[in-house]
Order: C-alpha cells, then structure tokens, then sequence
C-alpha cells in the first residue's frame, strides 16, 4: 500500500498522534514542536545537507536531540578516498537551536568554539556558508554554496511508531538541487559547478523511539540530459502506509513499493561494506548493483547512548522505471547508501 497524503493540514492530532499517514509530494502537513504530547528529550529535529559531483562531497548538519544537539561538517574526496568529520556537541538544548519548523522558510545559524554553520532559506536559493578552525591537519574549513530551489516534488513521509502513538517521524528529503560554490582548506579548493553537482536536504522532525535502525541510500545526478534522483530507505517505524522510496526525473517524483538494500557479509556473518551491493525492489522498478568508494563510518558508544553508522558512497549501475514505464538506464552513478543503528 502506498497511500499519497493531499489534504493540507496539522501534522499532529490533539492527542498527539499524526493525523494522516503516509507519503506526499511536498510539504503539506504543518509540524508544530508545541502540539507534541511525547517527552522533551525523546523529540528529534535535524536539517542535513550533503553537496556532491563526482570528485568529492560536503555534507553538513545541525541537529538537536534535546538532550544534546550536534553540529557536524565532513569533506570526502572520492579520488583519493579519504573523508574528515568533525562533530561538536552541545547538551541539554532541548530545543533551544530554533530549527524552523518548516524547510521552506526560515535560516538556520548555529556556532560554537571555533566554528560556525549557517543555512540561509532565500526565494530562489538556500545558501550553505560555514567556517571550522583546525578542520584537517591544522588548517581551517571555509565554504559557501548555493543551492537552487527548483519547483520540483520531493519525498515527504509522515511515519508513526507502532510501540507509541505519540512517537512519530515527519520527514522530506529534497534532490537534484543545482549546487554552486567552493570549500577551501588552506590552498586547496573544492569547487561545485551547478552543471555537474547537485544538493539533497534531509529535513527531519519527530518523536524517536529509543532504539531502532535505519537503511537510507540517494544519488542526485544527471541522466538523459536532465535531471535525475532517487530517494530509498526502510528500518524504522509502522511504514504500512507507504515506503519513502522515491525516484526523481526532471522535476517529477514517481512513487515506487518496496526496496531491499543486500548488504554483502563476511564469512562470519557480518556486514562487508566495501564489496559490491545489490538493491532489489518488490515491484521491479528499482534494480541495482552498488559498488563502494569510501565508507564513511562512525562507531559510539556511552553506554545508554550509541551509534553504529556506515554512509557509503559509491556507484550506482542498473536501471529505474518510471511511473508511465519508461526505463532510466544508469552507471556509475555517484551516491550513497547507509545503514545507521541507534540508542539514543
């Protein structure tokens, strides 16, 4: 089932479950932190932002848990496949970082020792500038990128929990925004040319459960000469209404069921991130063969508190087929995919 949400109206009913369930094309749901009944500490409220072409990546994020809130800048170079992350964290902000409560308007400005991130939500364009001192090997990060906001259609999904009715994931991912700009370290440059490098929002708002695992995979790119994208994940949450799978071409989203991400194990039985993937799909529709770049890996662990993640990008091969049956044919086809587990 794959039920499309097209009345506007609040995310949340007065009891603070959500109101309707489902997938929609935009934003259309109105999500409001007041109007939630769960604990502080359980709400969850992030803008990630993640520019790339095919030589190299900046992703961003600001993100308040309410018991802690993490700012985070990482640069991965695909060439020579390496990657830096540096994370600060602030605690007990509990919502105090003021993360607008819509993606389509509002900034977001963040800052700390040393560091500071600012997302600015114009008329035509979001821009990206942030400063970090002694990001990678002594030297200093600097970066400003415009991202165009293309009238398009996005992934919007309104996920419940089945443990809580008040637990909740309201979520857009927005693809194939047009990127340009640079980065520097030191004298080195990374530039983004809006011909061949593009930007994804993940725009995340909601009441987590304590544990629970997610898969999430993206790639925004250029096929047939125009646009094209896709937006893939399951792992957490009742997604008995729709999946938040996604492919975009020239602006339209098409909706597809369900996709299976195939994790390679080793001979005792864990995840190989490194080796060649394969994503399959319960319609058909998505069909893939995955080969890693760079895994982008982060373990911690404070007891009650913990996270296992692996964001790998690498090269997607295979095919998409459109809702009017039209097959996009790709290879290698810049993007990630992930598995994250959570405590928190």
């Amino acid at each position: 089932m794959q039920h499309e949400i097209t009345t506007p109206g609040k995310l949340l009913n007065p009891d603070g479950s959500l109101a309707q369930k489902g997938y929609a094309k935009s934003l259309i749901l109105d999500y409001d932190r007041k109007a939630i009944k769960a604990r502080g500490v359980r709400i969850k409220e992030w803008d990630y932002y993640l520019v790339y072409n095919s030589r190299y990546a900046v992703a961003l994020t600001v993100d308040d848990n309410s018991y802690m809130g993490l700012d985070s800048i990482s640069l991965i170079n695909f060439e020579e496949k390496w990657e830096k992350t540096v994370s600060p964290m602030r605690w007990l902000t509990m919502g105090g970082t003021g993360l607008p409560s819509s993606s389509e308007s509002g900034d977001v400005a963040i800052s700390g020792k040393g560091y500071a991130i600012v997302f600015e939500n114009g008329s035509r364009f979001r821009r990206l500038t942030f400063h970090m001192d002694d990001f990678l090997d002594g030297k200093a990060i600097d970066g400003s990128i415009s991202l165009e906001k293309m009238p398009d259609d996005s992934m919007v999904i309104a996920t419940p929990f089945a443990e809580k009715k008040t637990h909740f994931y309201y979520n857009q991912k927005i693809n194939c925004m047009p990127a340009s700009g640079k980065v520097t370290i030191g004298d080195t440059e990374y530039v983004f040319d809006a011909a061949d490098s593009f930007g994804t929002l993940d725009w995340g708002r909601g009441v987590w459960t304590y544990k629970n695992t997610w898969y999430w995979g993206s790639a925004s790119g250029m096929a047939n000469g125009k646009r094209f994208g896709f937006n893939i994940g399951y792992g957490f949450g009742d997604t008995s209404a729709a999946s938040e799978n996604m492919l975009f071409y020239d602006g339209k989203a098409h909706k597809l069921e369900e996709v299976s991400f195939n994790i390679p194990k080793t001979e005792d039985g864990k995840d190989d991130y490194m080796s060649p993937w394969t994503f399959t799909s319960s319609d058909g529709r998505f069909e893939m063969d995955f080969l890693p770049v760079i895994d982008r890996a982060s373990n911690t662990d404070f007891v009650v508190l913990g996270s296992d993640q692996h964001q790998v990008f690498g090269l997607f091969s295979g095919k998409a087929v459109l809702d009017d049956g039209t097959e996009i044919e790709i290879a290698d086809f810049m993007g990630f995919a992930e598995k994250v587990k959570n405590k928190w």
